[in-house]
This record gives C-alpha cells, structure tokens and sequence, in this order.
C-alpha cells in the first residue's frame, strides 16, 4: 500500500473486521471491471483482488472527515475545510483521487438552489455555531478507491441528528433490495418511497445524472496524477470505460433514476450515497456496498456513522434499564422486586 498510513496511527485498524469475506466465491463478474485495469496492466482481476485494500482506504478517508471535522470553527470557509483534508490525506501518502475533497455548509448540505455541477464545488460559504456540513472525499490509495460522506454540525443540530437517525432505515432497505436482486432502478425507487414516507426530499437527485450510487475500482498509481475539474483522469477513464463496457452488456456504472439502471445489480464495488433533505438542512453518508453474482454485504461495519446507531441503540438500552430500575426500585422497598432489569 501506499506510504504514511500504517493502520494504527489515530486507532484505526486498516485490516478491518476478519469475517471470512475477504475471500468470496462468485465474484467472477467483479474482474470485469475494467478494461481500463488491463490498459494499465493490472489484468481482470478487477476490484475484489484484496478488500482489505478497498477498506484501507475507506477507513483513511472516513478518519481524514473526522479529524477535519474534529478542528472545524466559527467562521471556517467551506474551501478551508476542504484544503485541510487534502492537506490531511497527503500527508499520510495520497497521491491521487477519484475526487477532490469536497466541503458543504449550512443549507448548501441540502444542495438548496443547486442546478449547475459547478455549485458542487467548495465555496467561500462560514461555519457558524448550530451550522450542519457534510465532508465529502473520494482518495486514491494504494491503487484502490473509496468515495465516503461524513455529516456532522458544529453544535448541536436536532433536524440533522433526525435525518442520520432515519438513514439507518435507507442503508437496510439499499441492502435488503440488492440482495433480492431487485433492478437498481427499482431499489432507487425503494428509496424514493421511503424517503417520502418519511417526510424528506431527495438530494441525491441533484447529483448528475441523479445518481444515488456509482462504481469503484482499483486504479494504476503513477507519479503524475492529472486531473480534470477535480476529478482524477484515470478514476474518469476507469469510469467510462465501464460505462462503454456496460452499455454493450445492459448495465451502467452510474447508479440512478433512468432507464440506464433498469437491470439487476452488477457485481462490483459500488460507493452508496442516500442523500436526505429537510428544510435546508442535508444528511449523507457514502460506503462501499460489495455485491457479488450472489449476495450483496457493507465493505465495512465499523464506520462512523454505524457506530454512532449502536451508541444509540446502547443509550436506549441503558435509559430502558434505568427506567426498570426505577420502577423496581419501589417495588423492592416494600419486600416484592426482583431486582431483574429487561
């Protein structure tokens, strides 16, 4: 892998959980990934040839949002924000990036008045105490790619508390629909429901091409790392080369509302974005769904975002506990309690 990043620096553990995955039968499909592996002579072996690597790097990425995020003050600019995480991700040896970093602020976490791709990129927008912002960034380390999403506030931000508490029920459902093997168009449209039911609007949407999700790949790393509008040009050809590939076989990598996507889910590596919106105020987050010819599995359980639903899954269990000890705390008074807690 690359230089700088040891795993163990910040208490990250780059091997990840051991679940018996990192070996997976009926992957054949995921080598043809790219044609544009075998230009760069990496052959067919394709994205699953290592996933520690692909949760490597996509542990890197989330731990640059959160140290970022961690040092993030009153009157920070969204360009600040974004400088700091390439600044981070240099310096522990990336060199090269699906996409540039990208920094969202206030109402700008909901793509409020977006409607050009230019208004995607990092602005002169200040933090402000209560603000929500999302951290976006795609870097490329050790020829493998990751694209993660991180929300966060500086302070307390109840209405996006809300929407992270409610993706958890997205990430389940985006699963769930893989699995059965349910066009991606359809699972889409899964997500559009719910997203209704729930009250919110759909961001995503705002994307080009709407896109909730989209391929990644390993990439060749060179000494030079061109990029074109922020995107790295060997993460763009991979890109296109599968979309072409695709296009021939009756898939796309690009994951969306369109006819394009209206087959079942191609085997692969696909970063995962449902983006939720409320009254100006956006929710991500954006991990890498390993599907197979067979099943479908989150790279990775142990990201920030999940942690922080067990956190709370444990603090209702242990407000449950209180409670139960509370009431049986009377009834022990007068010689009938149990002392047991549910």
């Amino acid at each position: 892998m690359g230089e700088g990043w040891d795993g163990g620096r910040d208490g990250f553990d780059v091997r990840g959980r051991r679940d018996g995955r990192g070996e997976v039968e009926g992957l054949d499909g995921l080598g043809e990934v790219g044609e544009a592996d075998e230009a760069d002579g990496l052959g067919r072996r394709g994205a699953l040839d290592g996933l520690d690597g692909f949760r490597e790097v996509q542990r890197l990425a989330y731990a640059c949002a959160e140290a970022v995020a961690a040092e993030l003050r009153p009157g920070m600019t969204e360009r600040d924000a974004a400088h700091a995480m390439r600044v981070w991700a240099r310096e522990r040896g990336v060199r090269d990036w699906f996409h540039l970093p990208f920094a969202w602020f206030g109402d700008r976490t909901a793509f409020t008045g977006f409607k050009v791709p230019l208004q995607f990129f990092p602005t002169g927008r200040r933090l402000e105490p209560g603000m929500p912002f999302i951290l976006d960034l795609a870097p490329v380390y050790g020829g493998r790619t990751a694209d993660v999403g991180y929300s966060g506030s500086l302070g307390p931000s109840p209405v996006q508390e809300r929407l992270m508490a409610d993706l958890r029920e997205h990430r389940e459902l985006i699963l769930r629909g893989v699995r059965e093997r349910r066009p991606l168009r359809t699972v889409y449209q899964d997500v559009d429901h719910l997203m209704v039911r729930q009250g919110y609007a759909n961001r995503h949407r705002a994307y080009p091409f709407g896109v909730i999700a989209h391929k990644v790949d390993r990439v060749r790393e060179r000494r030079w790392s061109p990029r074109i509008a922020g995107f790295g040009t060997r993460s763009l050809k991979g890109l296109a080369s599968d979309a072409l590939h695709g296009h021939r076989e009756g898939w796309s990598p690009l994951w969306s509302p369109h006819r394009m996507s209206d087959h079942p889910p191609y085997p692969g590596l696909w970063a995962v974005e449902p983006h939720l919106g409320f009254r100006g105020t956006g929710a991500k987050f954006e991990e890498i769904l390993v599907v197979t010819e067979t099943d479908a599995y989150w790279l990775d359980d142990d990201l920030p975002h999940v942690r922080r639903w067990r956190e709370t899954d444990a603090d209702t269990r242990t407000g449950s506990m209180s409670r139960s000890r509370m009431g049986t705390g009377t009834s022990t008074e007068s010689g009938s309690g149990t002392g047991v807690a549910a």
